[in-house]
């Protein structure tokens, strides 16, 4: 069954590869008047001459002069300083999406059910022979094993998953194809042809979902792992992917209810605000909702359950580094250096966000872009969304799990991890009792805290563990053949520090 699956999931990543290159190109004068916005239209026209009906057999040199196109155009307006008529729209996918011609474009659905469904059938195949070993974890070869120890197919999925990143935040146009695929799912959801996002949502809802079945098979001795891979299962699929695609069917404001600032940094951007306004009653009852989630839902929920109630039972990221990153999550450094950084990296980049927000509402309450005469609010909101947003929770985040570990995004750079941090260190009742007379130094826990807590260490003295950055997956009692560790909620006052 496994070796079945492979050649399943194998012929679905290459029909996924090679749809890139299934269709063909061709721009009309119908497709520009249909897709290009009239305040664009005579910018765009002619410098669009040149290939107008002219066939192009990929979508990247079609896309590129799509882009050239809009960037003449734009570096023209601001040398004349013209900078409110530049055009920020991205036409290099909405004029390829609408240019497509060939079996892509003709046939979306039966290659959606083709990829996705050698995919899915091809996971299972490999993940339920599982069922056969006993459950929990062994130290069975998994620093020797290619895959999980930073060797050559660990390094390849790296690699993959990082350039999918960089085309899908930055180059979506060049995975038009991918896009295409999508169209029917999403207007059957929403109405609306698929984006990237839409593309995105679903590829993580897919992962989170089959790697979640892979969970229950080898944690099947935890009632704990069983039903915290239900919750983040669950808020995933319809939380994080079918509320938000119902809301945009109504023609409300699409949001995840579950996310929220800091984590979720344009929460207070002016087209978001303005939206929700705009969406009257339940518009406003998002914002608010939104507000008193992390002003008031987060300091009490932490007190009383520690991070893990939102990190390892809610939150998307989290989600996916359990099911998706969980065959990584040894891989995540013990060494007291990366201590060092981790404390100082997630905790700058949360001051970063409060800044970055300030500015931004400030901007909005006061209609002045800069604060102080120097600091352009725009430029921050930018760069922030650009290095941290962008680069380092989604690339680094996500795209590093087969060469860091499961929760570099988590562990280095989430600012609500880094809020949430904070309270449940100084006043939570959460924490992972020890009972060090029990414990015989096998070194599970530590090898396998996806948050490098070297976690020995606290049960060979006896102490609680209380660090800022655990998210209390409890792999660490799972994995323990002694019963030593035990996640519990007492007063904070009796802990053992």
């Amino acid at each position: 069954m496994k070796k079945t699956g492979i050649i399943f999931l194998l012929i679905s990543i290459t029909i996924w590869i090679l749809s890139l290159f299934l269709n063909q190109f061709k721009l009309t004068s119908e497709i520009l008047h249909e897709v290009v916005k009239k305040e664009h239209y005579s910018l765009l026209e002619p410098e669009l001459q040149n290939i107008r009906d002219k066939n192009f057999n990929e979508v990247f040199s079609f896309s590129t002069e799509i882009k050239s196109a809009v960037s003449r155009i734009n570096n023209k307006l601001e040398s004349e300083g013209k900078y409110n008529e530049k055009i920020f729209d991205n036409y290099e996918l909405s004029l390829s999406k609408a240019s497509g011609i060939g079996a892509v474009s003709k046939y979306p659905l039966l290659f959606f059910l083709l990829i996705f469904g050698l995919l899915i059938t091809g996971s299972f195949l490999f993940i339920l022979p599982e069922r056969k070993n006993l459950p929990g974890i062994k130290n069975d070869g998994i620093f020797h094993h290619p895959a999980t120890s930073v060797q050559w197919i660990g390094i390849i999925l790296g690699t993959l998953l990082i350039c999918f990143y960089i085309l899908l935040y930055f180059f979506p146009h060049f995975i038009t194809n991918w896009i295409l695929i999508m169209d029917p799912l999403s207007k059957l959801m929403n109405g609306n042809p698929a984006s990237q996002w839409f593309l995105y949502g679903f590829l993580y809802t897919i992962a989170v979902l089959v790697m979640g079945v892979r969970m229950w098979i080898k944690y099947r001795h935890s009632k704990y792992q069983l039903f915290r891979t239900c919750s983040v299962m669950f808020f995933q699929l319809t939380f994080a992917f079918l509320i938000p695609e119902l809301l945009t069917k109504l023609n409300l404001p699409s949001a995840d209810l579950k996310n929220m600032w800091p984590l979720d940094y344009s929460f207070f951007f002016d087209y978001r605000i303005d939206q929700k306004i705009q969406a009257g009653t339940l518009g406003i009852f998002m914002f608010v909702w939104g507000i008193i989630l992390f002003t008031v839902g987060v300091p009490i929920m932490t007190y009383f359950f520690g991070k893990r109630w939102y990190c390892s039972w809610v939150c998307g990221c989290g989600g996916l580094a359990e099911t998706l990153g969980d065959p990584f999550r040894q891989l995540s450094s013990k060494k007291l250096k990366a201590w060092e950084i981790e404390r100082y990296l997630i905790h700058f980049v949360l001051v970063i966000a409060v800044v970055m927000t300030a500015g931004v509402i400030y901007t909005y309450l006061s209609g002045n872009s800069t604060i102080m005469g120097f600091l352009d609010t725009g430029t921050l909101r930018y760069y922030y969304g650009f290095a941290i947003g962008s680069i380092f929770s989604g690339v680094v985040g996500t795209g590093f799990y087969p060469l860091m570990g499961n929760r570099v995004w988590c562990r280095f750079g989430c600012p609500l991890a880094a809020y949430m941090g904070l309270i449940q260190r100084f006043k939570s009742r959460f924490r992972i009792t020890t009972n060090g007379g029990q414990c015989i130094s096998c070194g599970n826990c530590s090898t396998y805290c996806e948050q490098g807590i070297d976690v020995r260490w606290y049960a060979q003295r006896g102490q609680d563990i209380v660090r800022a950055s655990c998210v209390g997956c409890g792999v660490c009692s799972s994995v323990c053949p002694r019963g030593v560790l035990n996640l519990e909620n007492l007063s904070p006052a009796t802990r053992k520090i």
